[in-house]
């Protein structure tokens, strides 16, 4: 029998999902949707919109099909959605980018992170620093590119980096520094300070920065900044998005990522033997997406803003401490104050006494540093207000 890979054994035992017998474990978001399917409890856990995106990029979608528009897009993406998300980032951030060399069309933002950091890993000794809790795919993505995950932790409430332990972080092995800003799993959104120590210490390291920037049109108090606006850091910077959060079509799957040509090329290079191309029909709807007014922007921002004050409010009504964030889909609550001691057993417990599904905060995080993140509990806002409402109602049972 042929031996697995080193790199995916590590990831799937790191990850807790290889038993000491070799069984298959589920993940924790698996778990905690099969017992919201079950209990038929409110699934506040995975963050996926229970709503559809705006009409015309469903209706251009449905055009695209008919019309005949099914079957392989060339390898780095469709001219029109290339230019449009040229566009996009000329018009919202002043990013000046040659959509024919600079922009590269990905099956999500996950993929455009793995092709990245499989492009730009070529050593053992190189590192990766990221932002704990992280988005459990990074740490996967970098064992399986054979590098070391360095964390910087991020503590509640306000989730934001402190400074000398980032710059403790960064090195001269420091390969990526890779930025998920606005933050899933916490909300946060990064200060300028942060920001810029970020671009001083990829050019003292001579390090590329990655971003995941797929919330960037969910920033709820100040518009979005990315990295790659600021002196000195576009070219060391990869940027990543995606259509998904921004018009609820996470299950389309088209994201994508920006940069200097040569970095890019790099990334063509790996991401052409992942999944060579995808969403053929997709790819036109979003570059109508990207070109809808302002006020679609605007309002989209404002809706998540209203859905996250309404389920802070059942939060805090039900007993929590609530860590408001600036950003995302997502809320982190504190359980403590209800008594837990444990943020996964509380989770697995809330379904039957408040008919809820939340994720555990020690989800995304290192094993040595889940105690920091023992009673945090991380939920969805990204549902339609009358299903917040129930859940208000429903959590206000655990008082």
């Amino acid at each position: 029998m042929r031996q697995i890979p080193g790199a995916w054994h590590r990831t799937a035992a790191g990850a807790g999902l290889v038993g000491s017998d070799g069984s298959i474990h589920p993940t924790i978001f698996a778990e905690m949707s099969a017992l919201a399917a079950r209990t038929g409890a409110i699934n506040l856990g995975q963050g996926f919109p229970d709503e559809d995106g705006p009409a015309a990029v469903l209706d251009a979608a449905r055009s695209a099909i008919t019309n005949g528009v099914n079957q392989y897009p060339p390898g780095r993406g469709i001219p029109d959605l290339l230019a449009a998300i040229a566009e996009h980032q000329e018009r919202f951030y002043g990013i000046t980018l040659d959509p024919a060399r600079e922009v590269l069309v990905t099956a999500g933002a996950t993929e455009a992170l793995a092709a990245a950091l499989l492009a730009l890993l070529d050593d053992p000794d190189d590192e990766v620093v990221v932002f704990e809790p992280y988005y459990d795919s990074y740490a996967a993505i970098a064992a399986l590119a054979g590098a070391r995950l360095v964390t910087v932790p991020l503590r509640w409430p306000s989730f934001q980096p402190d400074l000398d332990e980032l710059r403790a972080a960064v090195s001269d092995r420091t390969r990526v520094i890779l930025v998920n800003d606005p933050h899933n799993p916490t909300g946060a959104v990064f200060t300028g300070a942060v920001r810029d120590e970020i671009v001083r210490l990829a050019q003292r390291h001579d390090a590329i920065i990655v971003t995941d920037e797929v919330y960037e049109h969910l920033a709820f108090d100040e518009p979005h900044v990315p990295i790659a606006t600021l002196p000195g850091a576009a070219e060391r910077t990869l940027t990543i998005s995606s259509g998904g959060k921004t018009f609820s079509t996470t299950g389309w799957k088209i994201g994508w990522i920006t940069g200097p040509a040569a970095l890019v090329d790099a990334v063509l290079a790996v991401k052409q033997f992942l999944t060579y191309v995808n969403g053929s029909a997709f790819q036109p709807a979003i570059a109508v997406g990207l070109r809808l007014g302002d006020d679609f922007f605007r309002g989209i921002a404002d809706t998540l803003r209203a859905k996250r004050d309404l389920l802070g409010t059942g939060l805090r009504t039900a007993g929590f401490a609530v860590s408001t964030p600036a950003g995302s889909y997502f809320t982190v609550a504190d359980a403590g104050p209800l008594g837990a001691t444990d943020a996964a057993t509380f989770c697995r417990a809330l379904p039957e006494r408040a008919g809820i599904v939340a994720i555990p905060l020690t989800a995304f995080a290192t094993a040595e540093r889940r105690a920091d993140y023992a009673t945090l509990v991380r939920f969805a806002a990204c549902k339609r207000v009358d299903v917040l409402e129930d859940a208000a109602s429903r959590l206000a049972r655990l008082r």
